[in-house]
């Protein structure tokens, strides 16, 4: 082909393109430049970002390429050798400072990795502590709670309100559907619902403790969540389209629970549990939290609690009425007692005029008569008379003497007496029985018994004539001694609470009466001192005796600050009778009470 020019000829530029590409140009420059403008202000405004001088070497790579972009735009028309130089030291610069921040971001990532690390941390120990800080509000509020719960529950001791005021107050704090309480029956064998917030109670709502969700309640001491179908959650009727609610069951313990009768309550249980169930609203989304079942649990403690308290102070009070109801009947009875004392006092002070006078009459003419000649068959009914009249009189002086004493208005008759004397009268006035008995009497002093001393001769000379003459009744054959000495500081007593020590002024007198008659049999031993009782240990039975001598000595002897005791080793071994009384010392005797000076030793046969 002729004229073919092979080579393609040099494209004319399109002025439109090149105008388009040079705007293009100039605006990737200016976005370029605008950059790190940006840049520099977040530094400016951050106070916190560690890595400031990257950012600066960002800035000044972005500057470069965007320095490269806007030479560019010299590079669309003809330009000259110097366009060229500035063109090739600008991209070379900014190869220099792409590379350098390149190797400066491989350094630097791992290090923002970790700050990204520390900050999750940091993130999540805030959202811990924030979890923490909102515990710590809950139990306080909790607490709270509890403590408005507990003031309420404790600001009565009646049951029913205690029981009224818990099942309305966590209705209030708990925004409760439903709350009601069951309580144990007599038996012990069901639940009756006792106690309801809103609805009317059904009339019998009975429910068997063998069930195993109260089973279940009552062996576990924490809030129990339990299906709203099942016996304890229903308490009132469900009326229209609902959601199921969320139902938890408590037990209660009932402590000490004493006559506590509603719906045939038991009157006493050592162990026996209540069940409070509580209910939330219908138709919610609402479910229970941990701080509310530990509300929950503190409550039915404190009510267990509150309850208690109740039922001891209604056992106070119940013990307190019925303590009144009993003094006012002692106070009656006594009453009536000193009035009839009052009335036996009279009684016997009238007749032991009235009999003691002809009593008198008759032992003396007795007397009188025996001193005559009598045949010996008159002589023996005349000392009949004279014996039975002279028990008659000590019967009627030792009926008169135990009422003075039981009554409290007898009092000792203190003086100053001779003391061997009072024995001395006491073997003379023995003598005639024992006479007849054939008995020997042995008396014998202690050198160191003083021969003057201070209390009440009468009462003293009773107790030893009363001793003497059981041992003279109850002996047949044998001996009979009577001993008195001054207390030993060795002296052994059986009565532990007994110590007869001397003091100043004061002595103790130690009589022992000892016999060999018909001893005391065992079982006889713990009745020697009550009134009216007898011993049976004689050979026919019963011996003669009114059974007060014994019991009138011991009173006298216990108001003369003695103490009084019988050993014997058995029925027919004689016995020892032992007493010890607190008498006073003369300090200046007269010569009227010594001039009789008895021996240390006397014996009568």
């Amino acid at each position: 082909m002729e004229g073919c020019d092979c080579v393609e000829p040099q494209w004319p530029a399109d002025e439109l393109l090149v105008k388009y590409q040079y705007i293009s140009e100039f605006f990737i420059a200016f976005a370029y430049f605008s950059i790190p403008l940006e840049l520099i202000y977040f530094v400016k405004k951050s106070a916190f970002f560690p890595y400031r001088w990257v950012l600066m070497q960002f800035g000044a790579f972005i500057v470069l390429c965007g320095a490269t972009h806007f030479i560019s735009l010299w590079t669309f028309t003809m330009h000259s050798r110097t366009v060229v130089l500035v063109m090739t030291v600008a991209k070379v610069s900014t190869a220099v400072v792409s590379c350098a921040t390149a190797l400066t971001l491989v350094h630097i990532i791992p290090d923002l990795l970790s700050v990204k690390i520390r900050e999750t941390s940091l993130k999540n120990r805030a959202d811990e502590l924030d979890r923490e800080l909102g515990l710590i509000r809950t139990q306080e509020e909790t607490g709270r709670h509890v403590r408005m719960l507990t003031h309420e529950i404790r600001s009565t001791l009646d049951r029913h309100t205690i029981l009224k005021t818990t099942l309305v107050e966590l209705g209030r704090t708990l925004g409760l559907e439903e709350c009601a309480l069951w309580m144990p029956s007599r038996s012990g064998l069901n639940l009756h619902l006792s106690h309801t917030l809103r609805h009317q109670k059904p009339v019998e709502s009975i429910v068997s403790i063998n069930l195993p969700i109260v089973n279940k309640v009552f062996s576990s001491n924490r809030a129990l969540g339990i299906p709203h179908t099942c016996p304890l959650a229903r308490i009132g009727p469900v009326v229209g389209r609902y959601a199921p609610p969320e139902v938890v069951a408590v037990r209660v313990p009932l402590l000490h629970l004493s006559n506590f009768q509603i719906n045939d309550w038991p009157e006493f249980s050592a162990r026996s549990f209540a069940v409070m169930v509580l209910m939330l609203p219908l138709d919610s989304a609402r479910k229970w939290h941990e701080h509310e079942f530990e509300l929950v649990e503190v409550v039915a403690d404190q009510v267990a609690v509150a309850l208690s308290h109740a039922a001891i102070l209604e056992e106070s009070m119940r013990a307190r009425d019925l303590l009144m109801e009993q003094n006012v009947a002692l106070d009656l009875a006594r009453r009536e007692a000193e009035m009839a004392i009052h009335a036996r006092n009279d009684f016997l002070a009238v007749m032991n005029h009235e009999m003691r006078t002809p009593m008198h009459a008759i032992i003396a003419h007795s007397s009188l008569l025996l001193e005559t000649e009598l045949t010996p068959e008159q002589r023996l009914m005349i000392e009949t008379v004279l014996k039975s009249s002279n028990l008659l009189a000590t019967l009627i002086n030792d009926v008169l003497g135990l009422s003075r004493l039981e009554d409290g208005s007898f009092e000792l008759e203190y003086g100053t007496f001779n003391l061997h004397t009072a024995f001395r009268e006491v073997i003379n006035l023995i003598k005639p029985i024992t006479a007849v008995k054939k008995l020997p009497v042995t008396l014998t002093l202690s050198p160191d018994l003083p021969v003057c001393a201070v209390g009440d001769e009468k009462r003293l000379t009773q107790i030893i004539l009363n001793v003497t003459g059981n041992a003279v009744k109850f002996t047949t054959e044998g001996y009979i001694s009577v001993s008195a000495s001054v207390v030993k500081p060795d002296l052994l007593w059986r009565n532990e609470d007994f110590y007869p020590v001397a003091s100043e002024g004061h002595f103790y007198l130690h009589v022992q009466v000892k016999d060999t008659g018909c001893g005391i049999s065992p079982q006889d031993m713990p009745h020697l001192f009550t009134k009216f009782a007898q011993s049976k240990s004689g050979p026919n039975g019963s011996i003669g005796g009114n059974g007060l001598g014994l019991a009138i000595s011991k009173r006298f002897v216990n108001l003369m600050e003695g103490d009084i005791r019988v050993d014997s080793e058995g029925a027919g071994k004689g016995c020892t009778a032992i007493f010890v009384v607190k008498l006073g010392n003369c300090e200046a005797p007269n010569e009227s009470i010594l001039h009789i000076a008895p021996p240390a030793r006397l014996i009568h046969n």
